[in-house]
Parts: C-alpha cells; sequence; structure tokens
C-alpha cells in the first residue's frame, strides 16, 4: 500500500462530475437544467479542451456554487475521496478566496469577506473521519486588481494554522504587462515568510524568467526541461521542484500525447530537479492520483524508480509536512493501528488515528 501527497490541487476544480451533477440537480435548478443527464454533464465537463484559457472557463462555473454555505458540502467528499480511493496522507488544496465572495459586494467588502472562506474551508477540511493532513495554498490571480491580491498574501500570513503557500493563477499568459508587480507581491509573501509557488512555464506563452526566483516549487515548469533546458541549472540549485500535472496538459491542448512528458523526466532528473506528480483538476479530468502515476508507468514515460523517487519527492517539498516523518513510516504506524482497530499516534505526529 502507498501513501500519497498531493501538492497541486485545485478547489475549484477538484469536485468529481458525479457529485457535481447531483448539487445542481439539488440545489441549482437554473444549471441543471441544461444538463438533465449525468452523462451529458459528464461529457460537458470531462472533455479536452483546445486551450488552457478555454479549460479556465470551466473553473468559473464551480467557483460560482462554492459558496460559505456550499464550501463544507464540497470539501467533505473530497476528502472522503482522497482518502478512500486515493490513500492520500497529504492535500495542499489551493484556491482564490475572492472569488467564493458574492459577487454583487462592493471590492472592500469582497476583501474583508476572504478571512471567513479561508475560516471555514479550513474547519471543513479537519475530517477526523477521514484522516488526509490537508492545508490551503491561497491564489493570488491574474485577472484580479493589485489590492485584492496583496489582500489575499496578507491574509495567507494571517492563518498559518489552515494555510501553507501562495501561489499565482489565472492563466500564465496573463503576466506579461505586470510582472514587475507580480513580483513585488511575491517579495511581500517572502518578507512575511510565506512559502511560494506559482503557475509557471506551463505554456509556451506563460514564461517568464523574472518570476522564479521568487518561487519555492514551480507550479507546472514543464515548458523549462521542453523549451528551455539552460534554466535546469538553476532550478536545481535553488532547490526548486516542479509540479507536474501530466492529464492537464492533454485537456489544455499544452501536449499532444503523454509520452511528450518523458523528455521533462529525463532532463529534469539529469540535471537534479525533483519532480511532484499531481492532478491539478482531479474532478474535470476524471482521474485520481495513483492513476497519474500509473498512466506515466504503463505509457513508458518512467520506471518504478522515478515513481517512487517522484513520490518521496511530493512528501519532501510539501510546505506543510513534518520532514522528519518519512511515508514509510507513516504507512508502518498506519498499518499497525488498523490492526489493532483504532487508528494509532497523535495527529501532529504520525498524523494518523
Amino acid at each position: 500500500m502507498s501513501l500519497y501527497a498531493e501538492l497541486h490541487r485545485h478547489l475549484g476544480g477538484s469536485v468529481v462530475p458525479r457529485i457535481l451533477w447531483r448539487y445542481f440537480q439539488r440545489n441549482r435548478p437554473d444549471i441543471s437544467e441544461r444538463f438533465p443527464d449525468y452523462p451529458e454533464f459528464e461529457q460537458f465537463y470531462t472533455q479536452p479542451r483546445n486551450t488552457l484559457a478555454e479549460y479556465l472557463e470551466l473553473h468559473t462555473l464551480v467557483e460560482s456554487v462554492q459558496t460559505e454555505e456550499a464550501l463544507p458540502y464540497f470539501i467533505y467528499r473530497l476528502i472522503r475521496g482522497a482518502y478512500i480511493f486515493e490513500n492520500l496522507a497529504y492535500l495542499e488544496l489551493r484556491y482564490t478566496p475572492y472569488l467564493r465572495t458574492p459577487e454583487h459586494l462592493p471590492q472592500s467588502d469582497r476583501i474583508d469577506q476572504m478571512a471567513a472562506i479561508v475560516e471555514i474551508v479550513g474547519r471543513a477540511s479537519q475530517q477526523t473521519e477521514y484522516p488526509v493532513v490537508t492545508r490551503q495554498i491561497l491564489c493570488m490571480h491574474s485577472r484580479l486588481p493589485y489590492e485584492v491580491n496583496r489582500a489575499i498574501v496578507d491574509l495567507a500570513a494571517q492563518y498559518p494554522q489552515y494555510v501553507c503557500a501562495v501561489d499565482l493563477a489565472g492563466g500564465d499568459a496573463q503576466y506579461a504587462d505586470r510582472l514587475e508587480e507580480l513580483a513585488g507581491l511575491y517579495r511581500h509573501a517572502r518578507e512575511l515568510g510565506l512559502n511560494t509557488t506559482g503557475h509557471l512555464y506551463e505554456t509556451l506563452d506563460g514564461c517568464y524568467p523574472e518570476l522564479l526566483p521568487y518561487l519555492m516549487r514551480i507550479g507546472h515548469g514543464i515548458q523549462i526541461p521542453l523549451r528551455h533546458p539552460e534554466l535546469l541549472r538553476q532550478v536545481a540549485a535553488q532547490g526548486q521542484c516542479l509540479e507536474v500535472c501530466p492529464t492537464t496538459y492533454l485537456k489544455t491542448g499544452t501536449l499532444t500525447e503523454i509520452q511528450q512528458l518523458k523528455t521533462v523526466f529525463n532532463r529534469c532528473f539529469d540535471a537534479g530537479v525533483d519532480i511532484a506528480i499531481c492532478t491539478d483538476n482531479a474532478g474535470l479530468h476524471d482521474v485520481r492520483l495513483p492513476f497519474e502515476y500509473e498512466s506515466l508507468l504503463t505509457q513508458d514515460v518512467i520506471g518504478f524508480d522515478v515513481l517512487q523517487a517522484c513520490q518521496e519527492s511530493a512528501f519532501r517539498h510539501a510546505f506543510a509536512w513534518p520532514h522528519q516523518e518519512r511515508p514509510a513510516s507513516l504507512l508502518s504506524g498506519l498499518l499497525q493501528g488498523q490492526e489493532n482497530g483504532r487508528w494509532a499516534g497523535d495527529r501532529e505526529t504520525n498524523l494518523v488515528r
């Protein structure tokens, strides 16, 4: 039995199609009337898109229903599925809190309400029934004004018990006119002692070396080994890890076949750059994290040695994982607890009950 750490999963794309469709049927007739039958909705929700921008539009559909009242419903089912079907021991869940506040409110009021969203997500993620160690990554957004993004960074620093890092999302092609501003936000985050990651080098239009020095991990980053391998030495020297999400690149049209990732893994491992395999939007893809590993293996993109190395890298680069605890020791404690008919250990040390 393997345990997994998931470092790149979006709250907006994490809900599996069946659960989302049922929620629409029960609570949102304005949406459900468009999809009276589930197969039609699943086809719409999970089909590949032509571009990353088109793909990201699906997030707005889910964000509109992930309100204060509905968030606990979605998060409970997310954690349950992650524990039962994916063997996740650790999960970093990322989202933009501003986009979960009521759209009709003035910007200042929406900023004030972001703290309530963080608290709701934080409390809902603490499931003793399904003991996955869960932390939030708060996403700045390329389409939000500076004042909102600055407030997101400040908010992350106020909730260390729930938030482990900040991110930059919204499509990496949108950064070009705001690089100095975005770099300043990242500098501010580092000054506050926050961990940082960011969607960067995912697409050919999203390659901005100016932002690389501020990141502790790189969201996606596949264009570095594919198009800019001269940067790999710098990435390795800074100890940065790539968060590679295989199915995403097929869904967004970034890659045409999964075998193209073989170059990514080979060049990164040759240069000493770590990779964490992730799902990105498990609901949109209708895919689980163990399947991402299995698919790469069966498609001959990686071997078992690389698979194991990526599993280890995910725990090693996890922002809130107690790094003195190795996955193997955690598994031993988990199995011991099962044999005794109970969960053993303290959540803050062994992280299982």
